[in-house]
C-alpha cells in the first residue's frame, strides 16, 4: 500500500502537476484513475492534457467511452475500471480508505486560493490519518515541491 499524497498547488497549474505525476505513474507501468466530482472540470483537464507539449503526451480518455477498461489514464467520477494501480483525486473527490489500501499511490490535488478545496483537503487529511493510512502533504509555495507534513500508518 502506498501513501496518500496531498499536493497543495500554489505555483503550478493543475494541468502541469497532473501531467507530471501521471507521466511518472505510467513510467512505473501503473494505470491511473483520475477522479473528479465535476464532469465539467474533468473535461477542462482532459483538454489541457490533449493540448500539452507533444513530448509529454499522455494516453488518456474520458469515462463513458467504449474503451474505458483499456485506458492507461481514465478521467471520470466513477470506479477505477481500467485496472488502475494509482488514483489521482481532484479536491471534492473523497479518499476511499479501502481503495487506498489496494493502490500503489493516491494523490489528492487541491488549488490555493479556493477555500472550499482547502477545507476539503483538510477534512480528507483528518479522515486519511484517522483511517491509519500513511499520508504526506506537499506544497510548491516556493516554486519547488517541499514535503511539509507526514503521518505514518497506524501499527
Amino acid at each position: 500500500m502506498g501513501a496518500v499524497k496531498f499536493y497543495h498547488l500554489q505555483q503550478n497549474s493543475l494541468g502541469d502537476v497532473a501531467r507530471t505525476l501521471l507521466g511518472q505513474a505510467l513510467s512505473q507501468g501503473w494505470n491511473v484513475m483520475l477522479r473528479g466530482a465535476s464532469r465539467q472540470r474533468l473535461e477542462r483537464l482532459d483538454l489541457a492534457l490533449w493540448q500539452g507539449p507533444e513530448d509529454s503526451f499522455l494516453p488518456h480518455g474520458l469515462e463513458g467511452g467504449p474503451h474505458d477498461a483499456d485506458q492507461p489514464v481514465l478521467l471520470g467520477t466513477g470506479a477505477a475500471v481500467n485496472g488502475a494501480r494509482a488514483v489521482m483525486l481532484l479536491a471534492g473527490s473523497p479518499v476511499d480508505p479501502g481503495e487506498a489500501g489496494r493502490m500503489e499511490r493516491i494523490w489528492l490535488l487541491f488549488e490555493d486560493g479556493d477555500e472550499d478545496q482547502m477545507q476539503i483537503a483538510r477534512a480528507e487529511w483528518r479522515a486519511v490519518t484517522k483511517a491509519g493510512l500513511a499520508a504526506e502533504y506537499w506544497s510548491d509555495e516556493t516554486g519547488r515541491w517541499v514535503k511539509k507534513a507526514e503521518s505514518q500508518p497506524a501499527a
